[in-house]
């Protein structure tokens, strides 16, 4: 392996191995502490314009299999590893870790203290950060001080990474359709091995006969969001980001789906106001992730960057109706205020952490949203039941 390093907008410096592409790579730095689910995170839109690094210390056992794709492609900047495992073992294993990420042309870094990586993003926050290896690495001169303890940068590439911002992000994942009432089927690109009982698959059995009709926004949409919905009785049309209210309206279906999604919320000024019209429609709402905070956003609340996210696959969340904790999986940078939260909301769950918003459900619409993902894949699966509740708020609708 040849030799990569990793430079942080603080000037922290890290020195390890490169890992898939060769070359340069500037990101939003962040961490998930996932287990398990490699495959699902580098191919989720959410990660769009971030270097994911994976606090668990060996990633790549398992492979990689296809079918658990959630969109047609990584979207990462850059990827982070402790140790990567070069001989996988698996019996749906299609392929090696270090020969996916050299076919999607992301670069990476294995081989450094992740644990130390993350301690800096805790207690800093995230920050931009630069990955480089190969020929673009004997450009930058990097150079040691004289106890050998530590190596200097220039301030000509501190600054490089320091204006590196996240732009765009919702327009540049459109991962599930590229046309205004687009069926997600037929352009997975994957074909048949993304299909709702792909062997494997989170969602395994045969789909429910049709009996709702649903409107899946696609923000940066998962794929595991479209096979829930089937799986119970939903006939999917994906909607593109800049879809109309009445578009949606025309179609007039049963329900609306807002998906999860990459980048400021807030930014999204044109969808939240179509958003907005579709909360006087009266069809029933289910926003996850970017869909709850755009939501939220509509009906006068306010949305504020976190420190650090919370991002992999052990989040503990509160119902405050039962009092019960929920393990979840969340990938988020920002959250709803809870402060700002209009009269006519409720918040339904909170983060047991932290204490930040992670559910509204609203009193004078029919409509809820949760900032965690019930749809998860690779899990945890406990709050899968949401779906269910969407089911129910359509047919009494």
């Amino acid at each position: 392996m040849s030799k990569a390093y990793l430079i942080l907008a603080d000037g922290s410096f890290f020195e390890g191995n490169s890992i898939g592409a060769e070359g340069k790579t500037i990101g939003e730095t962040v961490f998930t502490t996932g287990m398990t689910g490699y495959v699902e995170t580098l191919t989720d839109p959410s990660y769009f314009g971030q270097i994911v690094t994976q606090t668990f210390p060996l990633i790549g056992n398992y492979g990689v299999q296809p079918e658990d794709f959630e969109s047609k492609k990584s979207w990462v900047r850059g990827y982070i590893v402790r140790e990567l495992c070069d001989g996988p073992s698996n019996f749906r294993c299609q392929g090696d870790l270090d020969s996916f990420l050299k076919a999607q042309n992301i670069v990476g870094i294995c081989g450094i203290d992740t644990r130390k990586l993350t301690k800096i993003l805790r207690e800093a926050g995230v920050m931009n950060g630069m990955i480089i290896s190969g020929q673009e690495a004997e450009k930058i001169g990097i150079k040691k001080a004289d106890d050998g303890s530590c190596q200097l940068v220039s301030e000509a590439i501190l600054k490089e990474i320091k204006e590196y911002k996240i732009e765009n992000a919702v327009e540049s994942v459109q991962s599930l359709c590229k046309e205004k009432g687009g069926d997600f089927k037929g352009q997975r690109p994957l074909g048949e091995g993304v299909a709702e009982n792909a062997e494997g698959a989170c969602s395994e059995g045969e789909t429910s006969p049709v009996k709702f009709s649903v409107c899946l926004f696609d923000f940066g949409a998962k794929a595991n969001i479209e096979r829930e919905l089937e799986k119970r009785g939903c006939k999917v049309t994906v909607l593109p980001y800049d879809a109309t209210a009445q578009d949606v309206i025309e179609l007039n279906p049963d329900g609306i789906m807002l998906s999860n999604g990459p980048g400021d919320p807030a930014e999204n000024v044109s969808i939240i106001e179509e958003i907005r019209k579709l909360c006087q429609s009266k069809i029933p709402i289910f926003g996850i992730c970017l869909g709850h905070q755009m939501l939220a956003l509509a009906r006068g609340a306010k949305t504020s960057k976190l420190k650090y996210g919370h991002r992999g696959g052990n989040h503990p969340v509160k119902d405050l109706e039962s009092g019960r904790v929920y393990i979840t999986s969340q990938n988020h940078g920002y959250a709803v205020e809870s402060d700002t939260i209009p009269a006519y909301a409720k918040l339904s769950f909170v983060n047991a952490n932290d204490n930040t918003c992670e559910g509204l459900t609203y009193t004078d619409i029919p409509a809820f949203s949760v900032q965690f993902h019930p749809e998860a894949c690779g899990g945890p699966h406990d709050t899968n039941f949401l779906f269910d509740r969407f089911i129910a708020m359509m047919q009494e609708k």
